[in-house]
Order: structure tokens, then C-alpha cells, then sequence
């Protein structure tokens, strides 16, 4: 027996309503805080977003995917990137066709300093460390449907 009170398809509407205002205002939060701390920086947000994403080599399409972008979207960024001395493509060890992007040590120590500044104030800097834990495994299971 459940001791949370089952919702009509009203309140169901509702809830659902009030959470994707919720999820988009973070959004919104966490995209703006990416902005503010990329400007001084000399970057965009999407290569902010880039450098953050690069956690070692990775093909477009790898980065892509983790910038919730088209492909060539992300070819767009790491053009920038690679102009700007910070990535560089290698040939990929088992896919002639593909590309790998890996950091220069310019690229990383950016990085470095861009993850410094992103921790600093973020949106999510109110939640433990349990608490983060506990709403990645919810927006998982939402994502995927599991």
C-alpha cells in the first residue's frame, strides 16, 4: 500500500506541468552560469561546453552526442578550438574514417581553469553530494525510461 495519493490526470498534468518549469529553469541556470564563466575566458558557451565534455580523446560524433548537438554543430566549435591552439585531430587507431580530438596541454590547462570557474557558484552547489547522486539517477531513469 502506497502512501503517496494517486494523482488524476489533472494533477498528473499538473506535476508534470511544474517539473519541465523546473528542469528548464535549470537549464536556463546552469547555461547562463556556463556563459558567465566562459566569457572571461575568451570562449562561447558551446566551447565551454566543448572543453568541458572532452574529458580525453573522443571522436566528433562522441562529442557531439555529449553536447546534445548535430555533429556538425560540434565541427563548427572544435574548428574554433583547434584555430584557437586548444584541440587537434589525430588519425583514430582502428577507424580510418574517423578523427580523434584530443586536448593540446594549451587545451587542458584551459580546461583546468574553466572546471575551476564552472565549480565556483554553480546552480547545483546547494545540493549535496547524496543529493546529486539521487537527481542524476532520476533524470536518467526519466531519459531512458527505465
Amino acid at each position: 500500500m502506497s502512501t503517496t495519493p494517486e494523482l488524476d490526470a489533472d494533477g498528473v498534468a499538473a506535476a508534470e506541468r511544474e517539473l519541465c518549469g523546473l528542469v528548464n529553469a535549470l537549464a536556463q541556470r546552469i547555461d547562463s552560469h556556463v556563459r558567465l564563466r566562459a566569457t572571461p575566458l575568451g570562449l562561447s558557451a558551446p566551447q565551454a561546453v566543448a572543453l568541458r565534455e572532452l574529458t580525453g580523446p573522443m571522436t566528433m560524433r562522441e562529442l557531439a552526442e555529449r553536447m546534445s548537438c548535430e555533429p556538425s554543430n560540434a565541427t563548427f566549435v572544435v574548428d574554433r578550438l583547434e584555430r584557437s591552439g586548444y584541440v587537434r585531430r589525430r588519425p583514430h587507431p582502428t577507424d580510418r574514417r574517423a578523427k580523434l580530438l584530443v586536448l593540446t596541454p594549451e587545451g587542458t590547462a584551459l580546461r583546468e581553469q574553466l572546471l575551476t570557474q564552472l565549480a565556483a557558484d554553480s546552480p547545483l552547489q546547494p545540493l549535496s553530494q547524496r543529493e546529486l547522486h539521487t537527481l542524476q539517477r532520476l533524470l536518467e531513469r526519466a531519459v531512458t525510461g527505465d
